[in-house]
């Protein structure tokens, strides 16, 4: 597979007001902060930093059928993206408010239209994609029991299809909720499964990190532990496991970094790159995130 196949993404299109702050939030009081608002979501970023490397990219979601949807579909289709965007009458588009300083985040999210995304436009979205050699899913669709049909049913489709598979496991305390043995039941066999030090802790226990990646291998193919600025960990059922180097840049803001490291390995890994250079490649595009504000790829 090359580069060039196109890779179908599901998952949320959300509005991000991003507010970078001056310094520790006083609760109760102000806390002055530059405030940004832009497209987000973890699935919306993924495509826009594949479509920025110039990889064919469809993303599949859901929005209202409100001004903040128009504006979101727009920016998308603007940055290269061909969207199958469900517009849902009577139901506000998705909003998350980022609180973001000293290279943490916390999210106040509003998930909106993104809880009626249905099965059955995702199967329709995933049929006429028929360039299609890969399909990634945000598992923000699998978490929620609202949308979780709708994620069931891609992973279902992208296998009818005979696509490679990979899921983004998206944040830890959803996971939480769900439970471990639960997600992994949905994703077993995927081919890839990505995983941030959080996440890997709820879906693997407090092991070492390269131990996490290996236990959770026995239930996907491929999984890469993110570990921001320590770097990553891949591990796979041949039990290779590799290891890459932290990047070392000045961070404005850490929203949208997973996101374009997801972008960035995924690239990579499907034109055939090794573990090693696939992670490099990541690793680069998740530098790149950290050093503006905002979670989309700069114009």
């Amino acid at each position: 597979m090359t580069a060039a196949a196109r890779i179908v993404v599901v998952g949320d299109l959300i509005t991000d007001v991003v507010a970078v702050l001056a310094g520790p939030l006083a609760t109760g009081s102000d806390t002055p902060a530059t405030i940004r608002v832009s497209g987000g979501g973890q699935a919306a970023n993924t495509a826009a930093w594949l479509a920025a490397q110039g990889v064919p990219v469809t993303m599949v979601g859901a929005v209202g059928d409100d001004d903040a949807g128009r504006d979101r579909v727009a920016e998308l289709e603007r940055a290269g993206v061909d969207c199958a965007v469900d517009r849902q009458p009577g139901t506000a588009t998705g909003t998350v408010i980022v609180l973001t300083g000293d290279g943490e985040r916390t999210m106040i999210t509003q998930r909106g239209a993104n809880l009626r995304l249905s099965a059955a436009h995702v199967a329709q979205a995933v049929a006429e994609a028929a360039d299609a050699r890969h399909l990634h899913l945000s598992a923000y669709t699998l978490l929620d029991a609202e949308s979780r049909e709708a994620g069931l049913r891609a992973l279902a489709a992208a296998r009818e299809r005979g696509l490679t598979v990979s899921v983004d496991a998206a944040s830890a305390a959803p996971l939480r909720r769900v439970g471990a043995a639960t997600f992994l039941s949905w994703v077993r066999d995927v081919d890839l499964l990505l995983v941030n030090s959080d996440e890997a802790a709820v879906l693997a226990g407090g092991l070492d990190p390269a131990a996490q990646a290996r236990a959770l291998s026995a239930t996907a193919r491929r999984v890469v532990v993110k570990r921001g600025a320590a770097g990553a960990v891949w591990a796979d059922r041949s039990a290779t496991v590799t290891v890459s180097p932290s990047r070392r840049v000045a961070v404005a803001d850490v929203t949208g970094a997973g996101d374009a490291f997801a972008a960035g390995l995924l690239s990579a890994w499907l034109s055939n790159s090794d573990p090693r250079s696939a992670l490099s490649h990541a690793g680069d595009l998740g530098a790149q995130a950290v050093s503006s504000v905002g979670a989309r790829p700069t114009p």
